[in-house]
């Protein structure tokens, strides 16, 4: 699946999109956030004691319309730094408690309050980090359109192990043409996932090889992730691509 090529043609979204979608996600998330309480509860505990100190981490992501908002997780790493006071390489400071929150998705539990807020839906492309946004195509952009998810169509079909224009036209296929039944699939398929521990990477355990490209082995097999965007994507002008 390509985005390449293909313009985005916006639609008119019909009621489940437009005031349904969001009546469930209130719901939904205030409920699960009822449910999950202890477990919130204990996580922050122990992330407390584990992380030396603040247990959440949060890092500004743009949502609907490029609004930048801060989206809220469990902190997997410490911030520990070398004598020059710079922060030592990701899989020093990833903690065991941390690749045990990764492994269990348990460190997105606290974007059920984004879910709550309206920074986030159940549903939805998911997030990415401010500084990607100049690599995005006009085509792709589109992605903002919405509110971002919690999880979405990339993420039940690959995750990190399609490439990012497979991600993209995943993203824009959901946003033209949101469901009810489509976003009931997403989470059944994302439950599955989780709890069978499917295309659940830990970034910092992957390798470059003599050819540049990142992977991990998984079950003996050497499976190929994609790269960061702005790395992979390599200057500004990408953007430009699908307006010459």
């Amino acid at each position: 699946m390509k985005t390449k090529g293909k313009i985005f043609e916006k639609r008119n979204q019909g009621i489940y999109a437009r005031y349904i979608k969001r009546c469930l996600d209130l719901g939904l998330s205030l409920i699960a956030l009822i449910i999950f309480s202890p477990v919130l509860l204990a996580l922050t505990i122990v992330g407390t004691l584990a992380m030396s100190g603040n247990p959440f981490f949060v890092q500004e992501r743009p949502g609907k319309d490029e609004k930048i908002f801060k989206l809220i997780k469990f902190r997997t790493m410490t911030n520990k730094k070398d004598k020059q006071g710079n922060f030592l390489p990701d899989e020093e400071r990833l903690t065991k408690y941390g690749k045990f929150l990764r492994k269990t998705s348990l460190d997105e539990l606290p974007e059920l309050i984004n879910i709550l807020i309206g920074n986030l839906s159940i549903c939805g492309p998911r997030p990415l980090i401010p500084s990607y946004l100049p690599f995005f195509t006009d085509n792709e952009r589109h992605r903002h359109d919405v509110r971002p998810g919690l999880t979405g169509l990339a993420q039940v079909h690959g995750r990190s192990f399609i490439s990012w224009e497979e991600i993209f036209a995943y993203d824009l296929k959901y946003v033209s043409n949101i469901t009810f039944l489509k976003d009931m699939q997403i989470i059944f398929l994302t439950v599955g996932k989780v709890l069978g521990r499917k295309n659940i990477v830990d970034i910092t355990q992957a390798t470059i090889d003599e050819n540049g490209n990142l992977y991990i082995i998984e079950n003996g097999k050497k499976r190929k992730l994609h790269q960061p965007l702005d790395i992979e994507r390599g200057n500004k002008e990408y953007a430009k691509r699908d307006r010459e």
